[in-house]
């Protein structure tokens, strides 16, 4: 039986400005009218020192006392830790690592319209929040991640200004984000694999949007990953990814690389491992292993005879072999239905290739579907439909990104439409020879 994919309720409608592509850099210059309504939440774990740090740097931002809140997530630890007052307390139970959890938790009782997730131990310069949440507040689609500096705070008086004395203690800032900011032009040319370039400690995104991907996979229970990996569900359901350098806040530390770990390549290669599972995009997952995602979903024809229909499913399974196909060939073909695992209800397909011309299978060759996948990167259009020289669709190849944004803002223009024709898409139009077919002469 026909198995369809799930694409998950409907976005919540877009507020603010619809962007066409990545393109945060059209509101370059604009403010929102009135401040954003924020919650920061800040997760927490043994860190008491750090969190006074942290919080003191809060209660200095030049973003509207009145327009803030301020959320600290407790991972369980063995005392209670203190918040002044105004700042709301919540403790989830010691059940080992937690992140993902306690940020869940936090954006499920915040009450701002935009959510920035903060980690203890990480103390935010003034006009962190202002920066941070602007682009959000503009355009509730983007994902904004700030610049997360590193300095030995643990040499500053916990009451000293962070933006004055964390200069002075600086330490080395990760290379390879610093180059990857650069070179995508503070993420202005992202693609499907940005993801890696979002640091959860410093982001920021409009509650409808984190609602939207269904929060941090909770599965996360050792350090590292959650936020990647919540990133790239945040890029599918038609996130906006930008970097702003402005939005700067001071982890008391020094980066990961530079941390006094027993086994570093372990520790790495589990994070690395668990991402190839959750992350099917290429360059993130196997080479070979699938993951329990897919990565491209095709929807094979729903018409013609058992020998048109295998050749239909076998041309395109032959281009995309690490594809799932959703197809009933019939009793005398082989039939596939593996499209893949969805996570509350969202599937996490990439790409989504359509048979569209009245189902009738089409026979595709020369790598033509090979080469479009790939163009769909993130960069390039949101979609691509073939024709035949009487300009009637025959087969589709379309992005999650671009079809949860046409949903979301119910706009066209987002993403790039291309309608091409080509002689290796074709209809098959009569009984083809399935021997010729199977053995390579026809």
């Amino acid at each position: 039986m026909t198995r369809s994919i799930d694409l998950g309720p409907m976005p919540r409608r877009g507020r603010g400005r619809a962007l066409p592509g990545n393109r945060w850099d059209l509101l370059d210059g604009e403010t929102p009218p009135t401040p954003p309504s924020v919650t920061v939440v800040v997760a927490h774990y043994r860190q008491q020192a750090q969190l006074d740090r942290t919080l003191l740097a809060l209660s200095r931002q030049d973003h509207p006392a009145s327009r803030l809140e301020i959320v600290v997530v407790d991972d369980g630890s063995p005392e209670t830790p203190r918040v002044p007052d105004g700042v709301r307390l919540v403790v989830q139970e010691d059940r080992g690592f937690r992140l993902a959890a306690a940020r869940n938790l936090g954006a499920s009782v915040a009450d701002g319209e935009v959510l920035c997730f903060l980690d203890a131990d990480t103390a935010p310069e003034p006009g962190y929040v202002r920066e941070l949440t602007r682009l959000p507040a503009l355009a509730s689609d983007v994902v904004a991640a700030g610049r997360r500096r590193h300095a030995a705070l643990d040499r500053a008086a916990e009451e000293a200004r962070v933006e004055e004395v964390a200069p002075g203690l600086e330490l080395d800032e990760p290379g390879w984000l610093r180059r990857a900011h650069a070179e995508s032009r503070d993420l202005l040319d992202a693609d499907d694999r940005s993801y890696r370039f979002v640091i959860g400690a410093v982001t920021a995104c409009s509650a409808d949007l984190f609602a939207d991907t269904g929060g941090y996979d909770e599965g996360f229970t050792r350090y590292g990953g959650e936020d990647w990996e919540w990133a790239y569900r945040a890029w599918l359901a038609g996130g906006v990814l930008a970097h702003v350098p402005s939005a700067v806040a001071w982890h008391d530390g020094p980066e990961w690389s530079g941390r006094d770990l027993a086994d570093r390549q372990r520790a790495k290669n589990a994070e690395t491992l668990l991402l190839a599972d959750l992350v099917p995009v290429p360059g993130s997952r196997g080479r070979g292993l699938r993951g329990r995602h897919v990565d491209v979903a095709v929807h094979g024809p729903t018409t013609g005879g058992d020998a048109a229909r295998f050749v239909c499913v076998d041309s395109i399974a032959a281009e995309l072999p690490e594809a799932s196909v959703v197809a009933e060939i019939g009793a005398a073909g082989v039939g596939r239905a593996d499209a893949g695992q969805a996570v509350d209800g969202r599937s996490l397909d990439r790409v989504r290739v359509d048979v569209v011309v009245e189902g009738d299978p089409v026979r595709v060759r020369d790598g033509e579907l090979r080469r479009a996948v790939d163009e769909l990167d993130g960069r390039g259009p949101g979609s691509i439909t073939y024709v035949d020289g009487s300009g009637v669709a025959l087969l589709t190849v379309a992005s999650r990104r671009g079809a949860n944004r046409r949903r979301r803002w119910q706009v066209e223009g987002l993403a790039e439409t291309v309608v091409r024709h080509s002689p290796s898409i074709a209809r098959i139009d009569d009984e083809p020879d399935v021997e010729g077919y199977v053995g390579g002469w026809r």
